[in-house]
Formats: structure tokens, sequence, C-alpha cells
């Protein structure tokens, strides 16, 4: 008789998610080569500190971020990377009021806390699967600007036996003048990945608003800086670094190159 145990892959009842992760357990097939790898914040950390001092959080703050390369990895919001982050995707947002693209996560240092270090965003994450064959999150990105001094200013005025100043207490969203942004991941294959994003308006009005995409390679991997483009992409690995082989994309958009710093 024959038994499903012996070989998972012909088992009739197996979900599709479960026989991924049995193809991957028997026949090598990488399916979690690419993940939810990337880094929300790379900034402020250990190893991005280069200082005499050893003081992470003052030697590599947010507002470095956008203009300073990493040396040891890379962030990005909502971001997609091979398990060695050699290739990273990632989203980045404006409002058409903020000075700078929302392009990771904001947050408070320790000496800035009066609880210590704390993220200040809205951002969920919806679903995800073993081998990473579906992956959903959602940002709800306000249309006003983004109070980064604010929140810095008051959560460093408040004392610790005072609550912190959250995103919600500055009135960022009242009326529900945000949007919620989606970002979908679903493989077809290994190697074949396609992204939808979504951007729904909560708020009264008809504010404007840009999503951009980012592929790039972090400069200590394989030489070659953040590129902005928006896209769906297939790549393929040749030598220790990953190519992008295939872009393709539903509408007509503008694409950016950018060699960076």
């Amino acid at each position: 008789m024959h038994d499903p145990a012996a070989d998972p892959l012909s088992a009739p009842r197996l979900d599709p998610e479960r026989r991924r992760l049995a193809k991957g357990r028997a026949g090598g097939v990488r399916w979690d080569l690419w993940g939810p790898y990337l880094a929300e914040r790379q900034w402020g950390t250990v190893r991005e500190d280069y200082s005499p001092t050893g003081d992470a959080w003052a030697a590599f703050p947010h507002d470095y971020a956008r203009s300073r390369a990493y040396r040891w990895g890379e962030d990005g919001l909502f971001g997609l990377s091979d398990d060695q982050g050699r290739l990273c995707f990632a989203l980045a947002l404006w409002n058409g009021h903020d000075p700078i693209l929302k392009e990771r996560l904001f947050g408070l240092t320790g000496p800035e806390g009066n609880h210590g270090e704390d993220v200040k965003e809205a951002y969920f994450f919806l679903d995800a699967t073993p081998t990473h064959s579906y992956l959903k999150a959602l940002y709800k990105y306000p249309q006003a600007a983004f109070p980064y001094a604010e929140l810095v200013a008051e959560n460093h005025r408040r004392t610790r036996d005072k609550p912190e100043y959250e995103l919600l207490d500055t009135g960022l969203f009242a009326e529900d003048r945000y949007f919620d942004v989606v970002v979908e991941y679903a493989k077809a294959a290994p190697d074949d990945i396609l992204i939808r994003l979504s951007a729904t308006n909560r708020g009264p009005d008809r504010p404007g608003s840009r999503i951009l995409t980012r592929i790039g390679q972090p400069v200590n991997k394989c030489g070659h800086p953040w590129t902005v483009a928006s896209a769906m992409a297939r790549v393929r690995k040749r030598k220790d670094c990953l190519r992008v082989r295939r872009i393709l994309r539903k509408r007509r958009q503008h694409v950016i190159f950018n060699r960076g710093l």
C-alpha cells in the first residue's frame, strides 16, 4: 500500500502551501529565497555605528538615512529581498507636503523618547505564508505633512511618568485624512513575483499623492546602490549577486535610474 507520509508531494489532501514546503524539504526548491527580510529600519543600529564613542543612535539618526549609504544592510518600507540581502525591493510614498519621501519607518531613539526608543507610525502586517508565497501589509499614510519634529520635541519634553506622545495624538488622522496603502506580494514561482500596490483615500477630499518603488542592491553586496523604479521583477543569480532579469508593468509609468551617492 502506498504511504502518503513517505512521499508528501503526492498526498492528495496537501494544500498548495504545504506542497511548497514539502518541495523545499525534498527537492531544494527555494520558495523561501525571497521574503520580507528587508529591515524597516537600519538607521540608529549598532551595525551602522562608526563613532568613537559607540553612540549608535547619534552616529546614524533618521535624518541621515536618506542621504548616506549603509554598509551592513538596507532598509525599506514593506520591502522584499533575497535571503542574503543582495537585491532589495521596497515602497516609497510622497503626499505632496512632506519634505522627504516616506521610504522607511520613523521613530524615536532611546534618548529622544520618554519611554525609550519607539516607532511612531501606523502600519500593520496582515498576512503571510511560511514560504512567503503571499504577503500583505497596510500602511496608513497621512495626507498632511508628517510631524517628525513635533513627535521628537513633545516626547523629549515629557517625563517618564507621562504617557508617550503618539502619532494619533497629533491630530494627523482627523476626519480620516489619510491613505490606506496596501502592498501585496504573490509568487507564481520561486523567482516570479507579482507585486500589487493600492492606495485608498479615506478622507473627504481628493489630495494628490505619489507611490514609488525602489529596486536596488546594497553597496557592500554588489556595488550598486538603490534604483528608483516602478515595476515587478524577475531575477536571476549571477555569481554572488542578483540581477533584474525582466520588469513587467501593467501601466505606462516613469522609471528613474539613479546610481546614488
